[in-house]
């Protein structure tokens, strides 16, 4: 059986991840200045030049703005078009393994998406 993650993807994409998510989350709003990459480093544990990498792969995507000297701000509008990316993302990557796996275990969609989802018990 496939694995939905990946333990072989670089390192600086899985940050980018990371990173995505709470700019999606709300923890970085548009126009907010992003953590220095040794601030960043320092508390994720990362390596400043794998932070490097991924804030320059926003940068290239025009979702962050550097300012010499300052620092690193979200550009207006990157978080709508961040959502718009990722949702992309997932449907042409995630969406078909999840439907493959939903299919193959024979879950009924309904039951997925339902709060109260009792777990059977295997006999």
């Amino acid at each position: 059986m496939q694995r939905m993650e990946s333990d072989d993807i670089p390192a600086y994409l899985r940050l980018r991840a990371y990173i995505a998510a709470m700019i999606l989350e709300g923890n970085y709003q548009d126009g907010d200045m992003l953590p220095s990459l040794r601030v960043f480093a320092a508390e994720h544990g990362a390596n400043p030049l794998t932070v490097a990498r991924a804030y320059q792969s926003f940068q290239e995507d025009g979702l962050v703005i550097v300012k010499r000297g300052i620092g690193m701000f979200l550009a207006e509008g990157a978080t709508a078009r961040l959502l718009v990316s990722e949702r992309e993302h997932f449907l042409n990557c995630y969406w078909p393994r999840i439907r493959l796996m939903i299919d193959r275990l024979g879950f009924d969609p309904a039951e997925l998406l339902s709060e109260r989802r009792e777990t059977p018990v295997a006999a």
